[in-house]
């Protein structure tokens, strides 16, 4: 059974950094792809980021290109989004996800698994 929690949420001034994490079932990292997506009020469900199972390839929508990093520990289970250069337009909750399919951020909304999301808002 997949289990995903999220931290590390807040609020943060333009320009400023976060770094969300998010700690995983056993063998949740290495035989899933992992990834990241985001809500606004009033807005659709955005893929940002994704990672191959166990740690390889990752890809980023052009929104975040350039400031945001997703990486992972497996031996700490855990998967992160680094958040640089925060934008007010990044305001959303964040969620992280899981699925065994097509490993890109545009598929991350309809992962089969996810978190309970953690609030990001920058002003």
């Amino acid at each position: 059974h997949v289990q995903l929690v999220e931290s590390g949420g807040g609020s943060v001034q333009a320009g400023g950094s976060l770094r969300l994490s998010c700690v995983a079932s056993k063998d949740t990292l290495r035989t899933n792809c992992m990834g990241w997506f985001r809500q606004a009020p009033g807005n659709e469900r955005e893929g940002v980021a994704s990672i191959y199972p166990g740690g390889g390839s990752q890809y980023y929508a052009s929104s975040v290109t350039g400031r945001f990093a997703i990486s992972q520990d497996n031996a700490k289970t855990t998967l992160y989004l680094q958040m640089n250069s925060l934008k007010p337009e990044d305001t959303a909750i964040y969620y992280c996800a899981a699925d065994a399919g097509l490993c890109r951020p545009w598929r991350v909304p309809d992962f089969a698994y996810r978190g309970q999301g953690t609030q990001v808002t920058v002003s």
